[in-house]
């Protein structure tokens, strides 16, 4: 595993625990708004943090901890991604998985094999904006639309999630996006934020205000507004 990143107490990464956040190196998206660049465009430039250290750390912080997120880059383009969850699970732990749905294969044997208890899947834009919006391959949608599906229908906790950007992302964009979803209560909307390490410093955040006029045209079921006041 290309581990580069190990954040040892958080409440905001699996909601409802205590956990530790680990972050794989490399991504095969170029989401232009990704506020951990560096891990995504040049992750051989970063300082690795190995296996072991990181199942030392969560094997000394059990009682204290009650939760693990793996998150990234994109966990799901390590091959051994399964081997390494496990041997968190071994030591009791419960597992997030934050994920872009490009691998559905690897998600479906994740859950399969029940190393995986919640799943956070990024939908970066309706489809026709994907490219735009991620810089992938219009390939890699149908796998997007799969992961979707598995999700939905897995029997675990699971959400879905967007960034919004307002350069990228209209009113219109974010009512197709909640028409995708079957169950919009499990459909959130966080923010765009600036920071050092974005990889285009472009791009801006619609207001609290804007976002609760937005969810106001949305018709039925609306998503849940994350960190947004």
């Amino acid at each position: 595993m290309l581990i580069l990143g190990l954040t040892k107490t958080t409440l905001l990464d699996y909601p409802g625990h205590v956990a530790a956040t680990v972050f794989t190196g490399g991504c095969n998206f170029r989401c232009p708004y990704c506020h951990n660049g560096q891990m995504v465009l040049n992750p051989a430039s970063m300082e690795k943090i190995s296996e072991e250290e990181v199942l030392a750390f969560l094997k000394k912080r059990k009682g204290i901890l009650d939760g693990v997120c793996v998150t990234g880059g994109e966990p799901t383009i390590q091959s051994d991604l399964p081997e390494f969850i496990k041997k968190i699970k071994d030591l009791g732990y419960p597992v997030k998985l934050d994920t872009n749905g490009t691998h559905p294969g690897m998600i479906k044997e994740l859950i399969a094999a029940g190393l995986v208890d919640h799943i956070a899947m990024d939908i970066k834009n309706v489809f026709e904006k994907y490219e735009e919006t991620s810089g992938c391959s219009a390939t890699m949608i149908p796998s997007i639309k799969e992961s979707i599906k598995i999700i939905e229908e897995s029997g675990i906790n699971y959400e879905f999630r967007t960034t919004v950007v307002k350069e990228l992302h209209s009113p219109e964009d974010i009512a197709g996006i909640t028409a995708l979803i079957k169950d919009p209560s499990r459909y959130f909307l966080q923010s765009y934020e600036e920071s050092d390490n974005v990889i285009e410093k472009r791009f801006s955040a619609y207001s609290a205000q804007e976002f609760e006029k937005i969810l106001s045209l949305i018709d039925g079921p609306k998503p849940n507004l994350r960190g947004i006041e």
